[in-house]
């Protein structure tokens, strides 16, 4: 199968095996939610999923926090790393003008420039992970640490709850 995204371009212009997973989508044009069961048939630690979660601070900058293992935000840690009093999650249209990708679709790399990207430890707790492909109905499967050199310049720390 072949897919073109700016996610899959800048995984091939730096040399990232990984592979293609179809994710089916429902008719109303959205994931599926058994994406844990898909992933275990397909030999995939569900929580090895990295969600790429936007935020909008106060000062209306943009904010993507990537996860993995289910974690939740950890608001305060948020704010103290990003040095704001007021953030809240991106609505839906807002994730797509902060990104270029669509809710589903969105990876914590290839993005643009202004986009400040946050890593939680959690995503390298995995040897295995899977990141949105920039396409809807598609993910990708990699390496973490292919996935860490190209997160190499974003703050990790602890920004999610376990």
């Amino acid at each position: 199968m072949d897919l073109q995204s700016p996610v899959t371009a800048l995984l091939d212009q730096h040399h990232i095996a990984y592979r293609i997973i179809e994710i089916p989508l429902s008719e109303d044009k959205k994931p599926v939610r058994q994406l844990e069961e898909l992933l275990h048939e397909q030999g995939l630690k569900p929580k090895s999923v990295v969600r790429s979660i936007v935020f909008r601070t106060g000062s209306e900058q943009f904010v993507l926090l990537a996860v993995a293992g289910g974690g939740r935000a950890d608001w305060a840690s948020l704010r103290e790393q990003l040095e704001e009093r007021k953030l809240r999650m991106a609505e839906y249209d807002e994730v797509q003008a902060a990104t270029g990708y669509v809710v589903g679709a969105v990876a914590p790399i290839a993005l643009p420039e202004e986009l400040r990207v946050l890593v939680d430890s959690s995503v390298y707790d995995y040897e295995d992970v899977v990141i949105g492909s920039g396409v809807l109905g598609y993910a990708l499967g990699l390496k973490s640490r292919d996935l860490s050199k190209l997160l190499a310049d974003a703050p990790m720390g602890n920004f999610a709850q376990h």
